[in-house]
């Protein structure tokens, strides 16, 4: 089913989303975890895409098995940095043959290599690019694209980001789903400039569950995310004991959800990491929510 019609109404949802693996030996544990996710019967799961494309084939793979096997809806992840045009296009007809319906459109990240190369020759420079390849091969995905509560680390200044960002809704988004972010004032703050610009397609709240202490620096660094004081003394007070700060963590990102939740914000995007547990606790937690008409 296509995206536009899961987010429609004012019913709580709540999806996942899961990384495919890098290697073939890794491929069946992988394929475990993530079919364990989807055995949760989600709203919706999403299969991230490796810079430059390297596990293209696993996105793929994993999105048709879920979708195929426990009638999940899926999207999956499709990045274009430093692509050709021929690659891209393959990518997609690949997509079609799978029966994929939605894709969320990313430039990807630069890594260290491609900020140091020459960027002259390549035909996407950046997500908008992607947007329109993908409407000008008449395909009928729904399109999705990112964006940044807090700002994208490239971007000078937030009114260029949102530019930037309406520029590709323009372009053919039909929904966008937000960066971690772990203060929802942020993005309740962010959604209201948004709107005020123009863009009104529905925005899906990501939101990353810290379930150790090493991913906090992770997360700074992916995103630049702001940690407020109070998540920065769980993580203090629980971070040397494993299991207190797995526990604290899905606290934390179920506290986030039911406050998103009861400000309307009703599609909720939980980056599981391919950790069942995480998933299944969190959904439990909201268990009578997530029944709410």
């Amino acid at each position: 089913m296509k995206l536009r019609e899961i987010l429609k109404g004012e019913k709580p949802r709540l999806s996942f989303e899961v990384f495919p693996p890098k290697t073939d030996t890794a491929f069946e544990s992988v394929k475990e975890a993530t079919e364990e996710i989807a055995r949760l019967r989600p709203s919706f799961m999403s299969v991230t895409y490796g810079a430059g494309g390297g596990t293209s084939k696993y996105t793929l793979d994993i999105a048709k098995s879920i979708k195929e096997k426990y009638g999940v809806s899926m999207i999956a992840h499709l990045t274009c940095v430093s692509s050709t045009k021929e690659t891209v296009r393959e990518r997609i007809s690949d997509m079609k043959n799978a029966g994929i319906e939605n894709v969320l459109a990313l430039r990807g990240d630069l890594t260290d290599e491609l900020k140091a190369g020459d960027k002259s020759s390549w035909h996407y420079k950046n997500a908008v690019d992607l947007v329109r390849e993908l409407k000008e091969c008449g395909s009928d995905f729904c399109i999705g694209g990112a964006c940044y509560p807090e700002v994208h680390p490239e971007s000078l200044n937030q009114k260029d980001d949102i530019k930037y960002l309406k520029e590709k809704v323009d372009a053919g988004l039909e929904f966008l789903t937000t960066q971690m972010f772990f203060d929802n004032n942020l993005l309740y703050n962010f959604l209201y400039k948004i709107r005020e610009a123009g863009i009104t397609v529905p925005v899906i709240a990501g939101i990353m569950p810290i379930t150790n202490a090493n991913q906090v620096e992770r997360a700074i660094k992916l995103s630049g995310s702001f940690m407020p004081r109070r998540f920065i003394s769980i993580v203090d007070k629980f971070g040397h004991n494993p299991d207190a700060m797995r526990q604290a963590g899905i606290a934390y990102a179920t506290d986030q959800i039911i406050d998103l939740y009861a400000n309307n914000i009703m599609n909720v995007h939980v980056y599981s990491m391919n950790k069942p547990f995480v998933a299944a606790k969190i959904q439990e937690n909201l268990s009578a929510i997530l029944k709410e008409d």
